[in-house]
């Protein structure tokens, strides 16, 4: 069974639109919301499809927009990973 980390979340959000290149994704981003990382609903949702492409986890549609931070989005989708 894989994990997904924080360091995971934090390639697939570089990869994912969203992140204007003032925002450091390098430092302590566990806690800090999405929207004040620069990632709106469509982020969210292409990350969504990062996920499941690269890990084959079907996050629900809209589940990561309750997600209001990065740990909480690492959560839910161990959550997933879990319960398969």
């Amino acid at each position: 069974m894989t994990t997904i980390t924080l360091d995971d979340l934090r390639r697939i959000m570089r990869e994912s639109a969203g992140a204007d290149e003032s925002v450091d994704l390098d430092g302590d981003i566990a806690a800090v919301p999405f929207e004040d990382l620069g990632y709106d609903s469509l982020a969210l949702l292409e990350m969504s499809a990062v996920v499941r492409q690269e890990f084959d986890v079907v996050v629900p549609d809209g589940a990561l927009e309750h997600s209001k931070t990065p740990q909480d989005a690492v959560d839910l989708i161990n959550q997933l990973v879990a319960a398969r």
